[in-house]
């Protein structure tokens, strides 16, 4: 028997990837998956690819709050609210929406334009990138699971605003995802007849993943950053890359600075040319790569990761295996599916 876990939320793109990884995993158990829209129904009704005999169900908070740890891949807002319930009774919760991941509060009304639902549980959240909180994640019993576009950029950067060898003043991203990262519900942006052959930018300048990425660079350059960002729509089913520029202050080898930086981190791999989305399909890996250019003396870096992977359920995963004491890699050793 493994460490009990719920997904709640569990029909959805992101809730769905949890359940595949975590019945690979070899210390943890699926007990509870729940579903409003299929709920009596057997996971493998909406999901073939699941080997499981669960059914979805409607949320029993106590049933979940036995559980060791649970997932939260429900909408804003209401993820706040399940997270203080179950917080309330000493559950270990990972939460992948967007309402655990800013220190102020006030940051919530301005991005997503209503009152933070739970204010209070904000000074208990750890933000859950490995790569840079690790220490606080092992003994943390409430995670923000980063966003897919915050941890390929940050993941880009970190290495060299660490360094202090750019002008955070003058980063700009420019990151392409996947359709899956808009969830299960359809709507006619997301219709194949729009998406196929086609590249949208959307979302600039207000775009919600903003405040976050700029909380994590301000937290690591020690004085406020603000960025500009464009995420763009492509037509493919998972997958993101982000790219980032900077003005660099210093001379310097970039490959030389990601190797250092990134020598022990298990997921993180150095391509040494530019990465794919391909490389990290239906994986937990993040490839990386950067050089400077010296005609305009600016920095190139990128991050390729899958978006429902290191973006999500799999970056989900790692940060319950670093709260629970497992190996940090423990079911999310495998390799992307090429081609």
């Amino acid at each position: 028997m493994g460490a009990r876990i719920a997904v709640i939320g569990a029909s959805g793109y992101t809730g769905a990837e949890l359940l595949r990884l975590a019945l690979a995993h070899p210390d943890l158990e699926p007990v509870l998956a729940t579903s409003r829209e299929f709920a009596g129904q057997p996971v493998r009704s909406v999901y073939p690819n699941l080997p499981t005999d669960l059914a979805f169900t409607t949320l029993d908070l106590d049933a979940a709050a036995s559980c060791d740890v649970v997932f939260l891949a429900l909408p804003h807002g209401a993820a706040a609210r399940t997270a203080a319930e179950l917080a309330a009774r000493g559950t270990r919760v990972v939460d992948l929406s967007a309402d655990l991941r800013f220190d102020d509060p006030e940051i919530y009304p301005a991005w997503f334009g209503e009152a933070h639902p739970e204010p209070a549980l904000l000074a208990d959240a750890v933000y859950g990138l490995p790569e840079l909180h690790r220490a606080q994640l092992r003994d943390a019993r409430l995670v923000a699971n980063p966003g897919c576009y915050p941890t390929a950029t940050l993941l880009a950067l970190l290495p060299f605003l660490e360094a202090g060898v750019i002008d955070a003043a003058t980063i700009v991203v420019t990151a392409a995802s996947g359709v899956s990262g808009a969830g299960r519900g359809v709507n006619a942006s997301v219709h194949f007849s729009h998406v196929d052959s086609n590249l949208k930018p959307y979302g600039a300048p207000i775009h919600k993943h903003t405040p976050e990425i700029e909380q994590e660079l301000t937290r690591v350059a020690g004085s406020p950053v603000a960025i500009t960002f464009l995420p763009i729509l492509a037509p493919i089913p998972r997958g993101l890359l982000a790219t980032a520029t900077a003005t660099l202050t210093s001379s310097i080898d970039p490959a030389s600075l990601l190797e250092a930086r990134y020598a022990n981190e298990p997921f993180i791999v150095r391509t040494g040319t530019w990465p794919e989305t391909k490389y990290a399909s239906g994986s937990n890996l993040a490839f990386v790569h950067a050089v400077a250019d010296p005609r305009t003396n600016r920095l190139i870096t990128a991050c390729a990761i899958d978006n429902l992977g290191k973006g999500a359920a799999g970056q989900a995963l790692q940060n319950a295996n670093l709260m629970l004491g497992f190996e940090e890699t423990a079911g999310l050793t495998g390799g992307g599916l090429y081609p």
